[in-house]
């Protein structure tokens, strides 16, 4: 019985390194795709061959008759400005710091520093390629004063690097699959709807945004790949069992 039992520990320990393998390296495939697809829309962006495909669906929340008045009502403007606010720098600042001062209470000061650079490393990325691809906004009355170029959007970037990484951080220590879902699901809800509202605002070409999506997301799952290689070694806090 004895002997059962260390065969049954030893497999289990090796489905583990398995799983763990390959979640790593699907992690390296989605990370190297997302880049991949963020250079090939940059390029595209460069040569002038997302024109068309950004002014259509631009114009989908203008009215024809009057391309600078956006559809829908006062109240649906409002809401709109609600939710593109949580993509600011300001807002997710402070929620970045509320959630490390949290860590840092709970003496999860590894995950505290996980998260501080994967956000700052995601802005100075995003501030990066602001400056060097300096694409100009669209030319249309917008809901917002804008004062940074356009490509890539910083809000989805950023929205896509601290939600993504904060859903992450809450799966990893979450004790159940279902919590698991519902972090990565509210994390990816809340990257597209700031997303959304940055074209319906006509402050970001649709491009803008799907960059930021691709290199935020890119981002995020590096950091978190990174994050598990320092939870084997003891550096941060194991996923705890699952209910």
């Amino acid at each position: 019985m004895l002997d059962r039992l260390v065969r049954s520990s030893h497999f289990r320990r090796v489905r583990g390194f398995i799983t763990a393998e390959a979640g790593l390296l699907a992690s390296i495939a989605i990370v190297s795709g997302l880049i991949l697809a963020f250079l090939r829309l940059a390029d595209e962006v460069v040569e002038g061959e997302t024109e068309a495909f950004d002014n259509a669906i631009l114009m989908l929340f203008r009215d024809p008759g009057n391309v600078d008045q956006i559809i829908g009502p006062a109240w649906v403007h409002e809401m709109i400005r609600d939710i593109t606010a949580l993509g600011s720098f300001s807002l997710l600042g402070l929620c970045v710091v509320g959630v490390c001062i949290y860590l840092l209470m709970q003496r999860l000061k590894a995950e505290m520093l996980m998260v501080l650079f994967s956000v700052l490393g995601g802005t100075v990325i995003s501030t990066l390629l602001k400056m060097g691809y300096d694409r100009p906004r669209p030319d249309l009355t917008s809901m917002s004063q804008q004062f940074t170029a356009s490509f890539p959007s910083g809000h989805a970037m950023l929205s896509a690097v601290t939600f993504l990484t904060l859903g992450a951080l809450l799966a990893r220590l979450a004790p159940s699959r279902g919590l698991r879902l519902y972090a990565f699901g509210a994390a990816i809800f809340l990257t597209l709807i700031v997303g959304f509202s940055r074209v319906y605002m006509g402050v970001h070409y649709p491009s803008d945004v799907l960059a930021g999506w691709c290199l935020g997301a890119a981002w995020a799952l590096l950091c978190s790949a990174g994050a598990v290689l320092l939870q084997r070694g003891g550096k941060v806090m194991a996923t705890p069992a699952e209910n």
